[in-house]
């Protein structure tokens, strides 16, 4: 129970401080070494808690009950990707790209909501879950590509002859295809055709309900690092 504690004393303080961090760099538009650091900090927090499942609960146990539904958002919704996941054998061959900067991606999905009237955050969550935001290009082991991890047949339907690595093409193309898929009525079902997976839509919907209530969290989300299962244990790749 003491480890217990001391986690929720830092979860607390990291949170906290994070979002003070966030606003920072936000209005001076300055160095974001300190938000990458905390928000690194509490993706391994949160990844060790889901593996530890009596440990996460013990944590939760300690928190008070506003930051207590965040945190078990979090666990609950990695937890469920994780499910998805088959370790590989090496991370070695996987390909790590540099993303747009967030702010101009947070554009992007303003742009995609006024056009096609899904919401930024939604766009954010699944950009986030499908490709840490373009770090992570593909192909898929079921051959999808780009940031918003597109099928290619999908694609030829939706990109409209843009390029489905370019994330403007790729997050208007996502936008339009949910558009199409009623996500105006029944976003769930709209997000489990985009992904057939109840646990990738379940958190889909945490990554974005988190984003909706504070915008900081899509700063933080951004510098989460691209962490691969392999068979002989998780790698953090640069």
């Amino acid at each position: 129970m003491d480890d217990a504690a001391a986690l929720a004393r830092e979860l607390e303080a990291l949170v906290a401080t994070l979002e003070h961090d966030v606003a920072a760099w936000i209005d001076t538009d300055g160095d974001a070494s300190r938000v990458a650091d905390g928000a690194r900090r509490l993706q391994l927090l949160y990844r060790a808690l889901i593996r530890r499942p009596q440990l996460a609960q013990d944590v939760l146990d300690e928190l008070d009950s506003e930051l207590r539904q965040v945190v078990k958002a979090h666990v609950d919704a990695g937890a469920k990707l994780r499910e998805l996941v088959t370790p590989v054998a090496s991370a070695c061959a996987l390909m790590i790209s540099e993303p747009l900067p967030p702010r101009e991606l947070r554009r992007l999905y303003a742009e995609a909501e006024a056009e096609f009237d899904v919401p930024w955050n939604v766009l954010a969550a699944i950009n986030f879950a499908e490709s840490r935001f373009g770090r992570v290009l593909g192909p898929s082991p079921a051959g999808a590509l780009g940031p918003m991890q597109f099928l290619p047949r999908t694609w030829d339907e939706y990109g409209e002859g843009g390029d489905i690595m370019n994330p403007r093409d790729a997050i208007l193309a996502a936008a339009r295809y949910l558009k199409a898929l009623g996500a105006a009525t029944d976003e769930r079902a709209a997000l489990f055709a985009y992904n057939r997976s109840e646990s990738y839509v379940n958190a889909v919907l945490t990554y974005a309900a988190e984003m909706a209530f504070d915008e900081t969290a899509f700063y933080s989300y951004y510098f989460w690092r691209v962490i691969v299962a392999t068979t002989a244990g998780d790698v953090v790749l640069a």
